[in-house]
């Protein structure tokens, strides 16, 4: 550290799989613009619900910090977690607060916007190009000169200055940093958001990646998707807009494996982005393969992220109604031969191997687009699993599903974090052999050194989320890996 300020030394960006031990990872703790989300605007902020902030904060995102430090920076809490007990007056996970925990390994995007901002050229940029987007006054853009660093980073993401007059609207969408890039390998891939209540996230992800200097060795290697330029000049209505938009988000890319990734092609990221990242991932001889799964548009799935993510070289958690088990469950119902078919309701897979992409392969399903990974990219020698949101009981692999159920995050091969309220696949994730366990028992165990993140193996790790799940995002979109070991 220099000065409270994180390490300007380059650090090095590596990611070649969804399971490989997390070495480092941006994430963004819940800022004051969380809330002043309000129901009349609730949607347009891509949120379902409002959210109880204090309590979001302080007794559940707390503990997922926490764990990500115990397991990446582990020296930072080992011995304190006690003493950081969650409380009122104190924020241990707010990146202004004297006591924040200032990990290299664990980074807030906050804190890189805050460096970022010390530079006058930077800041002059950034707020003029953000005061264009958001289309405010000469004054508002004069204001915004006399904030320091700090501040102003806090005002460019949460809309508001810190008497709570609001400039802009909020980013409440900024805690799934997951959305704004990828890492493939040691490229960094930016989003094309879908919607405009994400327009200013791009534009700050933009100028801290190609800005910050832990990203500074990694400026030739930022990938950026261009728009189609024949888009601009067609009717509204005139063409399909998935083949002329190009729209894209971070929850429908998976590096699954050091030459394979995944692509969504879902309510936010359109074929045409798929396409395009596709094209440019080939070119630079990044992967050999690109497989693009189109899932149906439908707000209950937004990404691929949403219905499936890996939780070991050999176990997957997916949604069942959109595997094998919801073909065969429409196979059984006679209404599925007579009703008039819904195509958004279709799940397909395409697989593309580098030299041969006029020659894609067709996969049945996840189910056996996911073996073929855990077997032929990843070399398991054990049975594949699949572990089903609900434990594929009606009516929970729907509900739980909606909360998250399917969206984890793994810390190491085996170990990951999801949510506590998914009670049935919490369940599942027991008969398939799985400790479960919640967020504060496993830290106490840590404390006691009864485990370690060095030992712990099969594990689903339990976060409080009455608060969080109403976000719509998980453990898995709420992180931004950028460093994990190889498998």
């Amino acid at each position: 550290m220099r000065n409270g300020k994180l390490s300007v030394a380059t650090q090095p960006i590596q990611v070649s799989s969804e399971i490989g031990t997390l070495r480092r990872l941006l994430i963004h703790s819940p800022d004051r613009g969380l809330g002043k989300v309000i129901p009349s605007k609730a949607q347009d902020w891509l949120f379902e619900d409002i959210v109880h902030i204090d309590m979001m904060r302080r007794d559940e995102y707390d503990y997922y910090v926490k764990l990500l430090l115990y397991f990446l920076d582990p020296d930072k809490v080992r011995g304190r977690i006690a003493e950081l007990g969650p409380t009122k007056d104190r924020s241990f996970f707010k990146p202004d607060h004297p006591e924040y925990f200032k990990s290299d390994k664990v980074i807030d995007i906050q804190c890189l916007l805050s460096d970022i901002l010390a530079s006058e050229l930077i800041r002059t940029k950034l707020i003029a190009s953000i005061c264009a987007v958001e289309r405010s006054s000469v004054k508002t853009q004069q204001l915004l000169h006399e904030f320091d660093p700090v501040e102003l980073a806090k005002i460019l993401i949460s809309g508001s200055l810190p008497d709570r007059t609001m400039l802009f609207a909020p980013l409440p969408n900024f805690i799934f940093t997951r959305d704004i890039g990828i890492v493939i390998n040691d490229h960094i891939l930016l989003n094309k958001p879908a919607k405009l209540a994400r327009t200013r996230e791009a534009l700050l992800a933009q100028y801290i990646f190609f800005n910050h200097p832990i990203f500074a060795d990694y400026n030739d290697k930022i990938i950026e998707i261009p728009d189609n330029e024949h888009a601009f000049l067609m009717a509204d209505g005139e063409s399909n807009k998935d083949l002329t938009r190009s729209t894209l988000e971070g929850g429908d890319v998976m590096m699954i494996s050091k030459r394979h990734l995944m692509i969504g092609c879902s309510e936010r990221t359109t074929l045409y982005a798929a396409q395009q990242v596709m094209r440019m991932v080939f070119e630079k001889n990044l992967v050999d393969t690109v497989t693009i799964i189109k899932i149906p548009k439908k707000r209950d799935y937004m990404h691929i992220d949403t219905i499936f993510t890996q939780v070991k070289r050999n176990v997957w958690v997916l949604l069942a109604s959109l595997g094998r088990l919801g073909d065969e469950v429409k196979k059984r119902d006679v209404i599925h031969f007579f009703a008039p078919k819904d195509v958004s309701e279709d799940l397909r897979i395409l697989q593309f191997i580098k030299g041969l992409e006029h020659k894609p392969i067709e996969m049945e399903n996840l189910e056996d687009l996911l073996a073929d990974i855990s077997k032929n990219d990843l070399g398991s020698k054990e049975p594949v699993q699949f572990i089903y949101s609900g434990n594929n009981e009606f009516p929970f692999g729907a509900r739980e599903q909606w909360t998250d159920s399917c969206n984890l995050l793994a810390l190491k091969d085996g170990v990951v974090i999801g949510y506590d309220r998914n009670d049935k696949t919490a369940e599942a994730f027991r008969e398939a052999g799985f400790d479960v366990v919640s967020a504060a028992d496993l830290l106490d165990r840590f404390e006691r050194g009864e485990s370690s993140p060095e030992t712990i193996e099969n594990t689903f790790i339990m976060l409080p989320s009455a608060e969080l799940s109403r976000a719509r995002g998980g453990s898995h979109c709420m992180s931004l890996p950028l460093l994990r070991d190889e498998l």
